[in-house]
């Protein structure tokens, strides 16, 4: 039986890499699959899913409108059917995406495993993180640590001066300068004022790709 599958965690706990690990593993049995990727995100490259261990696979971008169950129709269509659907970056996706993933599992019959991230700087859900958790069959966390040596649930955005940031959009593509992973105490003493990141000493800082 098929099922949307979604993968959490904080920035840098391998999200990326378990997802290509999975696609290899279905290559390996001779199975088809698609690697979903949002069209904001190019730093490795157009069309390109990479992980900061260095693998990497190539992948179909989607627009922030896209209809996924179209898109999936339109693939299987074009080259047969497919084994299994991988998102990355997963909450980036739009609500409608989200419905349209599960109709993917309902309608297709084809497994969905989207990985993402569950809230952004502010502490808040993303968008398509939230209809994840909401409509997803099954939920799994992927674990990281903070510099603190506890669990890193959490992300702060930091200016050039390792300061917290806690205005301004919610996505901003950056780099292990702009974001770390923390625990909740920790994002509690930073956001206000009550501690300073020092990006050079923190375990896992926050990347683009895991």
């Amino acid at each position: 039986m098929a099922k949307l599958y979604f993968y959490y965690s904080a920035m840098n706990a391998g999200k990326t890499t378990t997802l290509l690990q999975s696609a290899y593993n279905y290559h390996e049995r001779g199975m088809r699959t698609l690697i979903l990727t949002p069209s904001l995100d190019n730093r490795y490259g157009e069309g390109v899913v990479a992980s900061r261990i260095g693998l990497k696979a190539n992948a179909r971008r989607f627009g922030s409108d896209e209809n996924l169950l179209a898109l999936v129709e339109a693939d299987i269509a074009a080259h047969g059917m497919l084994n299994c659907v991988f998102v990355d970056e997963a909450q980036f996706l739009a609500k409608q995406q989200v419905w349209q993933l599960t109709d993917v599992v309902d309608r297709l019959r084809v497994p969905v495993l989207a990985y993402g991230l569950r809230t952004d700087f502010r502490g808040e859900l993303f968008e398509g993180s939230g209809y994840l958790l909401a409509w997803a069959d099954e939920l799994q966390e992927i674990k990281t640590i903070c510099h603190s040596g506890s669990k890193a649930t959490m992300v702060v955005r930091v200016d050039g001066q390792g300061r917290a940031v806690t205005a301004g959009p919610q996505v901003e593509i950056g780099g292990n300068d702009r974001y770390v992973s923390v625990s909740r105490a920790e994002f509690k003493k930073i956001t206000e004022g009550r501690g300073r990141i020092e990006l050079q000493q923190s375990v896992l800082p926050l990347g683009g790709h895991d």
